[in-house]
C-alpha cells in the first residue's frame, strides 16, 4: 500500500515539478473567444496551427468565461482556429512567439451562420472531470474506467467523494450525506432503497454528475451538498443514438446491454432509453466483538457471506413539443425494475474465556423485489423580449418493493455436534412510497446584469412500510409482536425561495433566501400495544445562500460562499422497527430522530481557469447520519440505532490542477485534506474525538493514436473517523484502454477496476462498552468489455436554440 501511494503521490510532484520547470521560461499564447453579444464562448474549440503549414500543434476548450491558453509550446509561428456549434470558422492572424515570451491574442469572435440548414461537426470535447468553484462536473461518456459501471460505482470512485461502509450514503468533502437529484429532481428515495437505485443506473445512460457544495436557494435545502445526475439527450436533428453491450467477470459474470434514442425535428423531439443488467456479485463482512460482563470476557465472531443475483430493467421515454419558438412543454416517463435473490451463510463463533463455547450458523434465501416509477410533465416559456421566464413541473412517483426472507438457525457444540433444534424464522419487510412533487420557477431580468429569480415547490411524500417477523410453530410461521409492526408515515414539505443575481464590474454576486415548512406525521400500527407510537412534527426553517464571484484579473479569480442546509431522516431511520441482523445483532428505528442542520463556508481561488484552491469549513448540529451502538452486556445483544449524537466540526482544503504534460499526456490532480472533530451531548457520553480525512485522487489520461487512448486512474483515503468508527486507509487502482472504430461512430472499451482489488472498508469502534472491528468488502474487482455504437446523424443544425425544458435551470448554482 505505501509503495502504491507513495509512486502515485511521487509521479504527482515529479509531475508538478515538471509543470513548474517548463514555465520557468514558458511560451505560450492566450487569449479570448467571444460570441457577436460579447458573451463568452463556453467551451468553444480552439485549435493551435503552425503557420507555415496550417499543421495541427494542439486544441483545446474554452473555459466559462471565454479563455483559452496554449502553454509550454516551442518558439515559432503559429494560427489560430476557432469554432463551435452552429458558428462559423474563425482564422486569426499570424502570431510569432519568441522563446520565453507569452502572446495575449486579439479577441476571437464567432458569428451565427446564416444558412440555417448549414451542418457543422461537433467537435468538442470536455475532460472527465471539471472543476468549479462549489461544484465538480464529471463528463461520463469521456471516461474509460466509468463506462460500463452504474452510478454508484462512479460515484464511489470520485473527487472528495466518501463513501459510508455502515449504510453506503454518498458524502462530498467532509459533508453530511449529499442529496441525490436525477436531471435536477430529487429521488426521494433514502438508505438502501437510494443505494439500490444508483446501482441500477448505468454510465450508457448519463451524460454529467454534477457534485455541488455551493448551490443556490433555488435548490432544496440540502446540508450535505447536491449530487445531481444529468440523463443523456440527443440535441441532434433527425434520428439518432447508441446501442451499448457489454460485459465482465469479477468473481461471477456480469453482463448488460442498452439503448438510446432520440428523434428532433423542428418542433417535436422524442427520447428515450433501455438498459438491461444481468449480475452476480459476493459481500463479505466480518465483526469481531468483545464484551466483558461480571469479569468474564466473551467473543462474538461474525463471517458473513452473500451471492447476490441481480436482473434489472431501467426505461425513459420522453417527448419535448415546441409550442412556439419560445414556449415548450415536455413530458417523461421512467422506470426501474430490478429483481434481487440472495444466498446468505451467516457463521457465529461464541468464546467465554478464549475458549470456543458454541457456533450458530444461519443460512438463509431472500427474494427481494423493486419497481420505481416516475411521471413528469414539464412547460418552460420566455415570456418576452426582455427574457422572462417561467418554468413548471409537476412529479408523481411510486417505489414498491416485496422482501420475502427465510432463515434457519442451526446450533453446534465446539465439537460440530448439535445441542438444540433448528429454529427457523420468517422475515417480510414490503414497502410502499408514493411521492407527489410541484414546482414554479420564476426569472426576470432586471438588466443584462442583474436578475431576480423566484418559486415556490409543494412535496408530499406518503410511505407504507411493513415488517412481519417470527419463527415456524407446527409448520406455521407465527408473527412475534415484539418484532412484527407497521408504519406508516407522511412528510410534506412547502417552500418558496427568492435569489438575486446581479454583476457589478469584476464582482458576481448571488443572494438568496429559502423558506421550507415540514410537516411530518408517523403512526406504528404493532401487533403489540407496547409497540404503538404516534408522532407529528411541524417546523420551519428558513435558509440564507450568499455567493460572491470577484475576478480579480485574466488569471486570478475569488470566490466565497456561506449556506445553511439542512438533513431529514431516512424512512428507514424514524421507523421504530427493530430489525433482524443475527440472534444477537438489530436494527432498530428512532421516531423521535430530529433534523440535523450544517452551516457551510468555503473560499477559493481560481487561477488560469485551471488551478482552483477552496478552504472549507462545515458545522452540523444534532448530527445522527452515523450509528450508535447500545450493546447489553448480560445478553450480550448489540442494536445498531441513530441519534441525534451532538456536533460535527470540519474544516478542510481542496487543491484541484490539471496538468498537460505535452500532446499526448494529460493528467487531473485532486487534493482533499481536512480535520473532523465529534463532540456528543452529555446525554451519550463523554465523546469527543477528532482526525483528519484526506482524499487524493488523480486521472491519466494518454492519446496513444488517431483511435487508440489509455486511462489510469487511483484513489486513496487516509485513516479518519465516522461518528464513533474509526476508519482503515483504503485506495484503488483502475485502468482502461479504448479504441475508436467504423469511422469513429463504435467505441470498444476494456477497463479494469480495482485492479489491487484492495477496496474494502476496516474499521473499529471503542465506544462507551462496545469494543468490536469490522471488515465489509464487496466484489470489486472486475474486468470490463464494453462497445457502443452511435447511429443516425451525427451533425448539429444551427437553427435557433429554445429552451426544450429545465437543462440549464438545473444546471444553474449561482456560480
Amino acid at each position: 500500500m505505501k509503495v502504491l501511494f507513495g509512486g502515485l503521490f511521487s509521479a504527482f510532484l515529479v509531475g508538478m515539478c515538471f509543470f513548474s520547470f517548463a514555465q520557468t521560461k514558458p511560451s505560450a499564447i492566450q487569449g479570448k473567444v467571444l460570441m457577436e453579444n460579447k458573451e463568452a464562448a463556453e467551451a468553444a474549440t480552439v485549435v493551435l496551427l503552425k503557420a507555415a503549414d496550417s499543421s495541427v500543434v494542439r486544441s483545446g476548450l474554452a473555459s466559462a468565461a471565454g479563455n483559452f491558453e496554449f502553454a509550454n509550446i516551442a518558439p515559432g509561428a503559429y494560427l489560430l482556429l476557432a469554432t463551435s456549434i452552429g458558428c462559423n470558422k474563425v482564422y486569426s492572424n499570424p502570431y510569432k512567439v519568441l522563446e520565453g515570451q507569452t502572446i495575449l491574442a486579439e479577441n476571437i469572435v464567432l458569428k451565427r451562420m446564416s444558412n440555417q440548414l448549414q451542418e457543422v461537426k461537433v467537435v468538442a470535447k470536455r475532460p472527465y472531470i471539471e472543476v468549479k468553484p462549489g461544484k465538480i462536473v464529471l463528463n461520463i461518456q469521456n471516461s474509460l474506467t466509468a463506462e460500463g459501471n452504474s452510478a454508484y460505482d462512479i460515484l464511489r470512485q470520485s473527487p472528495g467523494v466518501h463513501v459510508n461502509s455502515a449504510n453506503e450514503t454518498l458524502m462530498i468533502s467532509g459533508r453530511q450525506p449529499a442529496l441525490i437529484t436525477i436531471d435536477g429532481k430529487p429521488t426521494n428515495l433514502t438508505g438502501d432503497d437510494l443505494v439500490n437505485l444508483l446501482r441500477s443506473m448505468q454510465s450508457s445512460t448519463i451524460d454529467q454528475i454534477e457534485m455541488i457544495t455551493s448551490a443556490s436557494a433555488k435548490y432544496d435545502a440540502s446540508g450535505g451538498g447536491i449530487i445531481n445526475i444529468i440523463s443523456k439527450k440527443g440535441t441532434n436533428i433527425g434520428t439518432n443514438g447508441t446501442i451499448t453491450l457489454g460485459g465482465g467477470y469479477g468473481k461471477y459474470y456480469k453482463s448488460r446491454a442498452g439503448i438510446t434514442f432520440n428523434n428532433r425535428t423542428a418542433k417535436l423531439n422524442i427520447f428515450g432509453n433501455y438498459t438491461f443488467d444481468d449480475n452476480k456479485t459476493n459481500r463479505y463482512i466480518n465483526t469481531n466483538r468483545n464484551i466483558i460482563y461480571k469479569d468474564v470476557l466473551s467473543n462474538y465472531n461474525v463471517d458473513y457471506n452473500n451471492i447476490q443475483k441481480t436482473y434489472n430493467h431501467n426505461f425513459k421515454l420522453g417527448a419535448d413539443y415546441s409550442i412556439s419558438p419560445k414556449q415548450t412543454i415536455g413530458v417523461l416517463v421512467s422506470g426501474i425494475v430490478r429483481e434481487d435473490n440472495f444466498l446468505k451463510n451467516n457463521d457465529l463463533k461464541i468464546s467465554n474465556q478464549k475458549q470456543l463455547d458454541s457456533v450458530i450458523i444461519a443460512k438463509s434465501k431472500l427474494d427481494r423485489g423493486s419497481s420505481f416509477f416516475n411521471y413528469n410533465i414539464n412547460y418552460n416559456g420566455t415570456l418576452d423580449k426582455s427574457g422572462k421566464n417561467l418554468s413548471a413541473d409537476v412529479n408523481y412517483s411510486t417505489y414498491h418493493r416485496h422482501s420475502n426472507e427465510y432463515i434457519t438457525n442451526n446450533f453446534y457444540t465446539p465439537a460440530g455436534a448439535k445441542y438444540r433444534d433448528s429454529l427457523q424464522l420468517e422475515n417480510l419487510s414490503p414497502s410502499d412510497i408514493r411521492i407527489w412533487t410541484s414546482k414554479i420557477d420564476y426569472v426576470n431580468p432586471f438588466s443584462k446584469t442583474s436578475r431576480l429569480e423566484a418559486g415556490v415547490k409543494y412535496n408530499h411524500v406518503q410511505s407504507d412500510n411493513n415488517l412481519v417477523f417470527g419463527p415456524l410453530v407446527n409448520n406455521t410461521y407465527q408473527p412475534d409482536p415484539k418484532y412484527t409492526n407497521r408504519f406508516i408515515y407522511t412528510e410534506i414539505v412547502s417552500a418558496a425561495y427568492l435569489n438575486y443575481v446581479n454583476k457589478i464590474g469584476q464582482l458576481n454576486i448571488t443572494a438568496g433566501l429559502r423558506a421550507e415548512k415540514t410537516n411530518t406525521k408517523g403512526n406504528s400500527l404493532g401487533i403489540d400495544q407496547a409497540n404503538r407510537v404516534s408522532n407529528e412534527n411541524n417546523y420551519f426553517n428558513l435558509f440564507p445562500q450568499v455567493q460572491f464571484n470577484y475576478e480579480v484579473d485574466k488569471k486570478n479569480v475569488l470566490n466565497l460562499s456561506y449556506n445553511r442546509g439542512i438533513q431529514r431522516p431516512d424512512y428507514q431511520a424514524i421507523n421504530p422497527f427493530l430489525s433482524y441482523t443475527d440472534l444477537y445483532d438489530y436494527v432498530a428505528g428512532n421516531p423521535n430522530l430530529k433534523p440535523e442542520y450544517t452551516n457551510s463556508i468555503q473560499l477559493s481561488h481560481t487561477y488560469n481557469d485551471k488551478f482552483i484552491t477552496t478552504l472549507y469549513y462545515n458545522v452540523t448540529n444534532d448530527a445522527y447520519d452515523f450509528p450508535v451502538y447500545e450493546q447489553n452486556d448480560s445478553s450480550k445483544v448489540n442494536i445498531t440505532i441513530r441519534r441525534n449524537f451532538g456536533r460535527i466540526f470540519v474544516y478542510g482544503a481542496t487543491f484541484y490542477a490539471p496538468v498537460q504534460f505535452n500532446n499526448w499526456w494529460n493528467a487531473s490532480f485532486n487534493l482533499d485534506a481536512s480535520y473532523q472533530r465529534y463532540t456528543a451531548y452529555a446525554i451519550y457520553g463523554n465523546f469527543n474525538r477528532g482526525m483528519q480525512d484526506i482524499i487524493f485522487n488523480t486521472t491519466q489520461n494518454f492519446t496513444l493514436s488517431n483511435t487508440v487512448s489509455a486511462e489510469l486512474s487511483g484513489k486513496y483515503e487516509s485513516p479518519t473517523l465516522y461518528g464513533v468508527n474509526e476508519l482503515k486507509q483504503s485506495y484503488t487502482v483502475n485502468a482502461g484502454i479504448g479504441k475508436q472504430m467504423f469511422n469513429k461512430r463504435g467505441n470498444l472499451k476494456l477497463s479494469v477496476i480495482d485492479i489491487f482489488n484492495s477496496d474494502r472498508d476496516r474499521y473499529h469502534i471503542l465506544y462507551q462498552n462496545v469494543d468490536l472491528t469490522g471488515l465489509n468488502k464487496r466484489e470489486t474487482r472486475r474486468v470490463m468489455v464494453n462497445f457502443t455504437y452511435r447511429f443516425g446523424k451525427t451533425s448539429v443544425k444551427s437553427a435557433s436554440k429554445h429552451n426544450t425544458g429545465s437543462d440549464d435551470e438545473q444546471r444553474r448554482t449561482g456560480n
